[in-house]
């Protein structure tokens, strides 16, 4: 009897080609779509349903919307509202993605879940541990936003894509003339239209306060429309005429101020998370040599890791630029993801 498979698909290239691929290898294949939110003039679930079609396999579209306002965009929201820079992309993931299609599959008896993402599973028989690994076509490696995986998950988690490159897939694609075969990759988050302060004031009620600049001794340089408005490392649209180019490197929410300094003030080694996750070691108990990163697009480096109440350390042998508060510090061993957390 033919395992059954759950394939969270997203209206995608990638996701197109995982269904297909796990068919070609003799699952019963199902895709799941969930519907987190409506967005205007979307043709995602159009094009899930002509794949599904294509791939004569049934389509589930269930209806996740309050769970995502509640754990995406609010929590977006509030992360803004607190001075830092949130990768709504990485929570999704975390709470409401994988989780509930991993629900969904368990409710309905299905033996796995499978999803586009370009990472690796393996089964480490000395270790006793389910592995998280880089994707083959590095240029595409979707490991950073994975890093919250338990090994209950991993071992029930396919990800056929993350063993071929973005040109086999686009290659797979053409050759069984999926709709979906040229369409682009989703670079901006899904629940965003056009400007995101624009969406804070609009859709989720975040009120805009001017407030000042200033310098790193407390100089007034002029008049920003709101700390909310800003993120570490910016130079861009600051809206006021220096002498020498300047980079948003501190806010305080409190005072509704925004620190402006040069490139050199951006410059840090030592970078501290909480939120937690390991996956292949147990726990950190000695400093580590690892690689890690601190943004999505970004080539990891060398660093030594420690823990200590629940705390992740990280120091980098070379200064990282604008490290902010936020977004999620991962660890790396070679191509295998050890964890990572949210730097505070």
């Amino acid at each position: 009897m033919s395992k059954k498979a759950l394939v969270a698909l997203s209206g995608g290239v990638d996701s197109a080609v995982c269904a297909y691929i796990l068919k070609e290898r003799g699952y019963e294949v199902t895709g799941i779509m969930l519907r987190l939110y409506d967005k205007p003039d979307s043709i995602d679930l159009e094009d899930a349903k002509s794949v599904c079609e294509k791939l004569n396999i049934p389509l589930v579209n269930p209806d996740y919307r309050q769970e995502f306002r509640e754990l995406v965009i609010n929590r977006f929201a509030q992360d803004y509202v607190n001075g830092k820079t949130p990768n709504p992309c990485v929570d999704c993931n975390r709470y409401v993605k994988l989780p509930f299609v991993f629900k969904y599959a368990e409710e309905k008896g299905f033996d796995y879940v499978a999803t586009g993402h370009y990472a690796r599973v393996k089964y480490d028989e000395n270790r006793g541990k389910y592995l998280l690994l880089r994707g083959e076509d590095r240029k595409k490696d979707q490991s950073y936003v994975l890093y919250n995986l338990k090994q209950k998950e991993l071992s029930r988690l396919l990800l056929p894509i993350g063993e071929i490159t973005k040109d086999k897939v686009r290659e797979i694609a053409e050759r069984e003339n999926f709709s979906v075969a040229h369409k682009s990759d989703s670079q901006d988050i899904c629940f965003i239209e056009g400007d995101y302060y624009d969406f804070l004031k609009n859709e989720c009620g975040v009120t805009l306060i001017p407030g000042d600049f200033i310098n790193k001794d407390g100089r007034v340089l002029g008049k920003h429309k709101g700390a909310v408005c800003y993120t570490r490392g910016q130079r861009k649209g600051l809206g006021l005429a220096l002498p020498e180019p300047m980079y948003v490197v501190a806010k305080d929410m409190e005072k509704n101020t925004v620190t402006l300094g040069f490139n050199d003030d951006l410059m840090s080694c030592e970078v501290l998370s909480q939120e937690v996750n390991l996956i292949s070691v147990d726990e950190i108990n000695e400093p580590l040599e690892v690689t890690a990163k601190v943004r999505y697009n970004q080539v990891d480096t060398e660093a030594v890791a420690t823990m200590e109440k629940g705390l992740l350390k990280v120091v980098f042998k070379y200064p990282q630029r604008a490290v902010t508060e936020g977004q999620s510090l991962v660890l790396y061993r070679g191509d295998e993801v050890l964890g990572g957390g949210k730097i505070i």
